[in-house]
């Protein structure tokens, strides 16, 4: 089933400025030129933790010039909540979406939803890491990997989105 797109894959990846857990500001504007992987991404989200650790061995299979984005919506996880998780899985980079508003941009309901942008600045993938569900227990496809794999050889994407799956970015804080 395709994806309800927010932003149409092959357009121009609309620029946004957030804040990583350091406070320092990060522009997507400034990783035009590599492929640049967005990660709207959760330190509770079990769904969000296997993707990690499955990205970080991709990373280090991949040529290096790709850039790995974290972007944290969540209203209920605090910044020491990231910061503990980023370091346990060696995120290289997390930013924080407080207010949501990048991921109501890009159109993220779960995490993990991921977003591949090629080095002209254009979304050739968005959506699910791999094909894995609560049903489908053993990933036979993993998106993600396909996308950065193509683009790396100068071809297309296999897919150009595929709804995400995992856990619900939570809106509003409880407490």
């Amino acid at each position: 089933t395709p994806m309800d797109l927010r932003i149409p894959t092959g357009s121009r990846a609309p620029n946004f400025l957030l804040r990583d857990l350091d406070g320092h500001p990060h522009a997507l504007e400034h990783y035009h030129g590599r492929i640049t992987i967005l990660n709207f991404w959760s330190a509770e989200c079990e769904w969000s933790q296997r993707a990690d650790e499955q990205l970080a061995a991709m990373m280090e299979g991949w040529e290096s010039g790709i850039n790995w984005v974290s972007i944290a919506p969540n209203a209920n996880e605090k910044v020491e909540t990231l910061k503990a998780a980023a370091v346990a899985r060696k995120l290289p980079l997390v930013l924080h979406d407080p207010e949501r508003s990048v991921a109501e941009m890009y159109g993220a309901e779960m995490t993990p939803h991921l977003v591949v942008i090629d080095p002209q600045g254009r979304i050739r993938y968005q959506g699910a890491f791999d094909d894995r569900t609560f049903r489908q227990k053993t990933a036979t496809r993993n998106y993600l990997q396909e996308a950065v794999n193509a683009l790396q050889t100068g071809e297309s994407p296999p897919e150009e989105s595929v709804p995400a799956y995992g856990c619900m970015i939570v809106y509003y804080d409880q407490d």
